[in-house]
């Protein structure tokens, strides 16, 4: 089986960046990212990289495609799988870090997707739905998707086209099944509502002065489409409308935090779904010392081994 894959997710703001950071140290470990954005270079604020937490330890599915690029799930897996399997063979331990719940449960579930071509007729006949109606469609095909992960319509469709490729050729859909790992310890930063809203907006803030309009002004300058950056959802949807004149300064700072307050509380329901699927969650308060927080995962770990 190889060593054990340990998981730190959590909503956004819990901190998860530094915990895993904490523990790759002290265990001779290299992360992998599980942020469905972080993967795209040159968008650093917006998706919250963090990079100077990292230090000396090796991170992976960070930095790995240009911007305007629409990389999907059936690659992060396939890359994602190279990427632990490199950890091991070099008797590492491998520290999966992020909250996009898909990645992680496809991670934890072992998924085999196939390559889905597009199926335009298909895209044509969902064009102009609504989010709404759009997600209605996907949740009868195709349980494992939310609104967590499909944040806009054309995620929405690509998954639409993913669950009607699967119907179309059972064989496909055999590979993403996939069952809970025995192999994997999933540890859940646990942070109270107030605390995580107060974080969220401090952070939101502190990003806002860092300059993230900017970052977005300059990837769109640079040849990025609206659209493209839209596609990315949250920061890149209200930001990106704000640079192109569609909401003033204050409407998008108003709009983006309602959406990622949103967005995290998605994130604990999808968390909750992974239970009702069969996980095991173990949820550590954020707010444990650093050496506490590396000790309850060891000791989990050695719980795990047994």
């Amino acid at each position: 089986m190889g060593t054990p894959l340990i998981v730190i997710t959590g909503p956004t703001a819990s901190g998860k960046t530094s915990r895993a950071v904490d523990l790759a140290r002290a265990l001779d470990g290299e992360i992998v990212s599980a942020d469905s954005r972080q993967i795209y270079r040159g968008m650093d604020l917006g998706t919250g990289k963090d990079l100077d937490e990292y230090g000396q330890v090796p991170y992976h599915m960070i930095d790995i495609a240009p911007a305007g690029y629409r990389y999907n799930l059936y690659e992060y897996l396939r890359d994602c799988r190279e990427a632990i399997d490199g950890i091991r063979a070099r008797n590492r331990q491998p520290l999966l870090c992020g909250g996009t719940g898909l990645y992680v449960e496809s991670v934890c579930k072992d998924i085999r997707l196939p390559e889905v071509p597009a199926n335009e007729e298909l895209r044509e006949s969902l064009r102009g739905k609504s989010m709404e109606e759009l997600t209605a469609i996907l949740a009868s095909m195709k349980p494992m998707h939310n609104t967590t992960d499909v944040d806009s319509t054309r995620r929405a469709i690509r998954a639409i086209e993913i669950a009607a490729y699967c119907r179309e050729h059972p064989e496909a859909a055999a590979g993403m099944q996939g069952s809970p790992s025995e192999n994997a310890l999933i540890v859940v930063v646990d942070i109270p509502r107030d605390d995580r809203r107060r974080r969220i907006s401090a952070r939101l803030q502190a990003r806002l002065d860092a300059g993230m309009v900017d970052e977005i002004r300059s990837l769109i300058e640079n040849g990025v489409s609206a659209d493209d950056l839209m596609y990315y959802g949250l920061e890149y949807r209200f930001i990106t409308r704000h640079v192109i004149g569609e909401l003033t300064y204050d409407e998008m700072v108003s709009g983006l935090e309602i959406a990622i307050h949103q967005f995290a509380k998605r994130q604990m329901t999808w968390f909750r779904g992974m239970e009702r699927r069969g996980f095991r969650l173990h949820y550590l308060p954020y707010d444990l010392g650093r050496e506490e927080f590396v000790d309850r995962v060891c000791g989990l770990m050695s719980g795990l081994k047994r």
